[in-house]
């Protein structure tokens, strides 16, 4: 644990790291508490597909729009997903999408002013309330109002507006041509949040 206040923080902190390091340097790898688990009929992935994740310091908030660092945005993708994100070759998958806009399905416009996303149907929220375009409409009003003060917000700087066409198709519109169409609502800095 580290206590970190004006007078004394530093050394403070400083006692704390390099306790914690004596504490890690003089544990036994054959100690309990680091011994990864094997697979067995009881506790089938405790071994290689078992990612955890340590940070030096815990998340502060759930919004991903408000968050100070990759902590704080990791931590709500447990609960909140963008329209699309990038695989490990650079592809958009869709999350809540239910395609991958293009100028061959009709999703990016010729003249590159909108994009035009259609969602999957029947996501729900955690309260069992149906996610639609009325919450992509909803993070674009959050985010790009000011006094929120949302840490996203340059992503979103070339929106003109975002409207629901029905409730499974939001249509963005640009201030001119964008070829980064792709930047609002995708990757951990599109996540959705609800409207209610």
């Amino acid at each position: 644990m580290c206590i970190f206040n004006k007078f004394n923080g530093g050394q403070i902190f400083a006692q704390s790291l390099l306790g914690i390091l004596l504490l890690t340097a003089c544990s036994s790898p054959n100690s309990q508490s680091l011994t990864t688990s094997t697979p067995s009929a009881s506790n089938p992935t405790a071994a290689s597909d078992t990612l955890k994740l340590l940070y030096w310091q815990a998340p502060t908030i759930l919004n991903p729009h408000l968050a100070q660092g990759s902590k704080d945005f990791e931590a709500s993708r447990i609960t909140y997903e963008p329209l699309a994100s990038f695989d490990k070759d650079g592809k958009l998958v869709p999350f809540l999408a239910a395609e991958i806009p293009s100028l061959e399905n009709g999703g990016v416009a010729k003249d590159g002013k909108s994009v035009t996303w259609k969602l999957k149907k029947e996501v729900k929220w955690s309260d069992g309330k149906p996610f639609t375009a009325a919450d992509v409409v909803f993070t674009y009003q959050f985010v790009s109002n000011s006094s929120v003060g949302a840490t996203t917000a340059a992503n979103y700087q070339a929106v003109k507006s975002v409207e629901p066409v029905d409730d499974y198709t939001v249509k963005i519109n640009f201030q001119e041509p964008n070829p980064a169409w792709s930047l609002p609502f995708v990757g951990s800095n599109g996540s959705i949040i609800p409207h209610q």
